[in-house]
């Protein structure tokens, strides 16, 4: 927390957001037991999808039908389950799930508290091919390759690379001192979450550093980069929309 009155890390402009976890405001969401949820990007920020930070408690749970809606979920910290079609998966930090339409699922999490990263968007059928199917799996699973041929930043790809997905998400390492080769400015929207590390990331043309913890939204074409600083690596996980039509 900063040490002056009014001083916060968070920007909130029209084509992005940087939300810093000492302004997070929690509550309590529909399926959701003995659970803290923070909705970090929804609809009403102007995002298509929504990113959720769910804290579970001693014997909580997260339980309910996907309905029209995907959802991925990924373990950030803690341990716990989750009971898919009559058969049930241990979770550890580094698991995820993915979910398509119409999939019922219930989240436990094992003694001590559990903090989940969850993605939620409507699923957008593509004429000709069925749902992707459901995927439980571990980042230890995803071998890293070279972002742009750069060794020294790293894309673990979560899911498969196949036109039934709309959504990818991606697990990026960057070294000390790497960096994303060029800004960006391209069609995709992102949701992002930093989990180690710190760096600096261009958005726009405003300069922002962030930490471990930090959420940025990123709007379609907002202009993008990032370089780790500090001495350890940075990762961070990022969500993006692909493979349909954008008329």
């Amino acid at each position: 927390m900063s040490g002056l009155f009014g001083e916060t890390r968070s920007a909130v402009k029209l084509r992005y957001a940087v939300l810093t976890p000492e302004g997070f405001a929690s509550s309590h969401l529909p399926g959701w037991k003995n659970a803290i949820c923070v909705v970090n990007i929804s609809p009403a920020l102007g995002a298509r999808f929504t990113q959720i930070q769910v804290t579970l408690g001693r014997e909580g749970i997260g339980e309910g039908n996907t309905g029209k809606h995907e959802l991925f979920l990924y373990v950030i910290e803690g341990a716990g389950t989750i009971g898919l079609e009559d058969k049930r998966h241990r979770l550890e930090p580094g698991s995820y799930v993915y979910l398509p339409p119409g999939k019922d699922m219930q989240v436990r999490s094992s003694g001590t508290e559990t903090r989940l990263l969850v993605f939620q968007k409507p699923y957008e059928a593509q004429k000709g091919l069925p749902a992707p199917a459901t995927i439980v799996s571990h980042v230890r699973e995803i071998r890293g390759q070279p972002a742009r041929d750069n060794e020294n930043v790293r894309c673990q790809t979560l899911l498969p690379d196949q036109p039934a997905f709309d959504l990818a998400v991606n697990l990026f390492t960057h070294q000390p001192g790497a960096a994303v080769p060029c800004v960006h400015a391209h069609i995709m929207e992102h949701g992002l979450l930093m989990l180690s590390g710190q760096g600096v990331f261009r958005l726009e043309a405003d300069w922002h550093p962030v930490q471990a913890g930090d959420v940025i939204w990123m709007a379609p074409y907002c202009p993008q980069w990032f370089v780790a600083i500090g001495g350890t690596a940075a990762s961070y996980l990022c969500y993006q929309d692909v493979n349909r039509d954008p008329m």
